[in-house]
């Protein structure tokens, strides 16, 4: 029988604006994040008050979040580059320690 090893990561959940969407995947892909989810239309309250999904509209006027695992060395270019979202737009970042099998598939998303 196989033992399993966890291995430390962060899981990084960004909420932002749709319409900031694209500078999000960006980033993750310029860092080389092993990958990513999206979850669209967010409904909840938060510091600029209520948010409510438009799942009728474009995506663009919602709410979403992007979620990601990677290894805590990356985690520096990802505040460098979400740096100029957050004091102009809505949105929030939270960090999280997490443990993963296969950290190949969250480290070298080439392999």
């Amino acid at each position: 029988m196989t033992k399993l090893t966890l291995y430390p990561m962060k899981e990084v959940r960004i909420i932002i604006h749709g319409e900031q969407i694209g500078f999000v995947i960006e980033l993750l892909e310029n860092i080389e994040a092993g990958g990513y989810t999206i979850i669209s239309n967010l409904s909840g309250k938060g510091h600029h008050g209520v948010h409510t999904a438009h799942p009728m509209f474009n995506e663009m006027d919602s709410m979403q979040m992007v979620m990601t695992v990677v290894p805590e060395e990356k985690m520096e270019a990802i505040l460098s580059g979400l740096r100029p979202i957050f004091p102009r737009y809505t949105g929030i970042m939270l960090v999280s320690d997490v443990s993963v099998t296969r950290a190949e598939y969250f480290a070298n998303p080439s392999k």
